[in-house]
């Protein structure tokens, strides 16, 4: 075969894949505007997949008809559908149609914006829809690239890296200014000595930097409302330097992932600014809430942090991957990640961030794309409304819940998280969870905090409506059903009590259905 058959033949395929595409679009648009017709919990086993595939690649083309039916007949009974209204696990992740088209159009750039010069528009895009992102939640000016001081944003794949990039550069600063004091210690005699801090509700992402990190990570307890406070932080502080630690890093969570409890963050940024130790929010769910003026309340304090991070793609309708992190002083990080090869070099240095120096990663796609897409095409009003009606979703949840004298709420409702149980031991409990997903029309996730085993429900979808809400609640009334039909005769504290006809009745007593366990 000759150039001229080789370029023909791939013009040919190129025209080809094109149509393809076009019938990719088709595909996706029918599979989101029908999702709820699809059970959200798959039913396969592990390694189901592998039987159903050939032992190795083909040597020769398949057919496109022949691999767009195999998405639907092999990939899609393995898919856990996330954006089902029927999903209410972990937290949402977000998803639109201008998210989904600029992922396209990032994929045909294709670049690897690791600096200025590799991609201009990738870098300066960025920093824009940063500041644009930033002003959207008022966050202090300090933190803003247009603010004309030390501060920005960028990017970060998960709130996970966002945390560890906070950690280390916050290790950076804190061994540049030991030595600086004790010029005769060596860098490890410091970091052997650093310590940060976290509260016991905390994602264990924040444990894991600590591990990433090489230094010890704190886990704090926290008051009756799962929050960290300034007085547990400072006594936790004081008692390392008195031990001959070196506090240096502590971290904050707005929204946790087991309750969507708030730390008392004005309190931790008075003992942090104190001690000089640096101050990161993890805000990753519920900071796409303060987009509206009226939940900023729970952010108060942030103009006293170091670092903010919040995830866009779990509640923004921006797609994965797209968590946002700003910086009131990048030095810190751009100095922990420093390593300039003459080859990635260019003439516009210091002009303008080389966001290489501010990630783990040397490569980043073009995500800024699908935010600029997403804010444009939907405007902060939509936005606004968006977080508002999944927000009030997760009231009309509480009040069904409530209403029902076998369940208790078990966490103040706040965002789009819903924490309840029936009232009852932690076993029964299970047993309800595993009845609800078993009859796999909802999917729904548990969580522990002390003794205390409780069910969350999650507002995921954009496409929920309170209807699906009902439909969640009667799925759960009817597993709940179920549970107690199943146990007709219940023991709670060693004591047999029979169900009456609105559920669980027992003695009273302080370890009862009615206390906490």
């Amino acid at each position: 075969m000759d150039f001229a058959e080789i370029s023909l033949k791939g013009e040919m395929e190129a025209n080809q894949f094109k149509d393809f595409g076009k019938e990719m679009i088709d595909y996706v648009a029918n599979y989101l505007e029908n999702i709820r017709d699809r059970r959200v919990l798959p039913t396969v086993e592990p390694g189901y997949l592998r039987p159903l595939l050939p032992e190795q690649a083909p040597n020769k083309p398949d057919r496109w008809e022949d691999v767009l039916a195999d998405v639907e007949k092999l990939i899609m009974p393995g898919v856990t559908h996330w954006h089902s209204p029927k999903f209410h696990a972990y937290f949402p992740t977000a998803n639109s149609y201008p998210a989904i088209v600029a992922d396209i159009l990032s994929g045909a750039i294709a670049c690897i914006g690791f600096s200025w010069i590799a991609s201009p528009a990738c870098t300066e895009l960025e920093v824009v829809m940063l500041d644009w992102l930033g002003k959207m939640l008022d966050l202090p000016a300090e933190f803003l690239a247009c603010s004309g001081g030390k501060g920005g944003g960028v990017i970060q794949g998960t709130a996970s890296e966002a945390t560890l990039v906070a950690l280390l550069g916050a290790k950076a600063r804190k061994i540049a200014t030991v030595k600086g004091e004790h010029p005769e210690w060596t860098e490890s005699h410091i970091i052997e000595r650093l310590v940060a801090y976290t509260s016991s509700q905390s994602h264990s992402s924040v444990e894991r930097a600590g591990l990433l990190g090489g230094v010890r990570m704190r886990s704090l307890p926290t008051d009756d409302k799962h929050r960290l406070t300034g007085s547990t932080l400072r006594e936790a502080i004081q008692k390392d330097i008195e031990d001959g630690l070196i506090p240096f890093y502590a971290v904050g969570t707005l929204g946790t992932t087991s309750s969507c409890a708030f730390d008392k963050l004005e309190e931790l940024g008075d003992v942090c600014n104190k001690y000089e130790v640096w101050l990161h929010v993890d805000a990753a769910y519920a900071g796409s809430a303060f987009i509206c003026p009226e939940y900023r309340y729970l952010m108060k304090g942030v103009e006293k942090a170091d670092s903010f991070n919040f995830n866009p793609h779990k509640w923004l309708l921006i797609n994965f991957d797209c968590s946002t992190m700003w910086l009131k002083n990048p030095y810190w990080v751009v100095n922990a990640f420093n390593v300039d090869p003459l080859y990635l070099k260019h003439d516009q240095q210091g002009s303008a961030p080389d966001y290489r120096h501010w990630q783990i990663p040397l490569g980043r796609r073009f995500r800024s794309l699908k935010m600029w897409f997403v804010l444009r095409l939907y405007g902060i009003e939509n936005l606004q409304m968006h977080i508002r009606k999944q927000i009030a979703l997760a009231h009309h949840f509480e009040t069904l819940v409530n209403e029902d004298k076998r369940f208790e709420i078990t966490a103040e409702v706040l965002m789009g998280l819903v924490c309840f149980r029936l009232k009852g031991s932690n076993e029964l409990n299970e047993s309800l969870l595993k009845k609800i997903n078993g009859r796999g029309v909802i999917h729904l996730v548990p969580s522990k905090i002390g003794d205390q085993y409780f069910l969350r429900l999650a507002i995921c979808s954009r496409y929920t409506e309170k209807h699906d809400i009902q439909v969640s609640w009667n799925e759960i009334q009817a597993a709940a059903k179920e549970i107690v039909e199943d146990n007709n005769v219940i023991k709670v504290n060693g004591i047999k009590s029979i169900n009456g006809s609105n559920g669980i009745q027992t003695t009273n007593g302080t370890n009862g259905v009615n206390g906490h366990h």
